[in-house]
């Protein structure tokens, strides 16, 4: 099983990365999760979108977080198409990122 480590409204990407090294570096243990679909974003369309983490988008559809039979979390991949960045979205039925993660 796949994990990450979530946290909850993060501001973004800097946070998100200040926060996962903290984890790594606690031995934070990270959660199960499951991609559920992904979405690729050109350059800038990433860096909009990791400048505020806390921004509805339009792509982010209510159903797409939140647990799933087995407990993971359900989420969105998504990737910036020039750099190959990854982070995990579980929105939890929000129009935002409300739990996101750095995918390594």
């Amino acid at each position: 099983m796949l994990k990450a480590f979530f946290g909850r409204k993060i501001c973004d990407f800097e946070e998100l990365k200040n926060l996962t090294r903290d984890a790594c570096y606690d031995e934070i243990e990270g959660s199960d999760y499951v991609v559920t679909r992904e979405i690729e974003l050109s350059e800038e369309e990433f860096k909009t979108f990791a400048d505020d983490l806390l921004r509805d988008q339009t792509w982010i559809e209510s159903e797409d977080g939140g647990p799933d039979e087995n407990g993971a979390l359900r989420c969105i991949r998504v990737i910036n198409q020039l750099t190959g960045e990854k982070i995990l979205v579980d929105n939890e039925g929000y129009n935002y990122p409300r739990y996101t993660a750095i995918e390594v």
